[in-house]
């Protein structure tokens, strides 16, 4: 069992977002003690580390939703759940394109400048 600071800890978010996503239904069955604090398992930081995982890859919220309400429905929606992966995936795949191209273009700009200047750690020497 792991207090909501350490559960903010290993997961990376906020204690504001863990708080927000329980509020949506994203985080669910989080437990209690006698005295109503939030106790997060085991279970819960596993969500959380795919959560993270989905929103750093700039999944849009109402699909983590709808992936976790999936998922709480059964094995029954795991090709459902699995769509919606590769779904996103494919996304996640185009934009590390745009980004491959658009790093190599300011690669190519670099290059361009230490010709005309020198290299950066020359420069920075002067």
């Amino acid at each position: 069992m792991y207090a909501p600071s350490e559960a903010a800890r290993r997961s990376g978010f906020s204690l504001d977002t863990l708080r927000y996503y329980e509020k949506i239904g994203l985080l669910s069955g989080v437990g209690r003690t006698s005295g109503g604090r939030r106790v997060f398992t085991d279970d819960d930081l596993g969500w959380l580390v795919l959560f993270r995982c989905l929103r750093d890859t700039g999944m849009p919220i109402a699909q983590m939703c709808r992936y976790a309400e999936l998922a709480r429905e059964g094995e029954h929606t795991a090709p459902e759940r699995q769509a919606l992966l590769e779904e996103h995936a494919t996304r996640v795949e185009e934009q590390m394109r745009l980004l491959q191209r658009q790093y190599d273009h300011l690669r190519e700009k670099i290059r361009y400048y230490e010709t005309v200047t020198g290299p950066a750690e020359a420069v920075a020497r002067t």
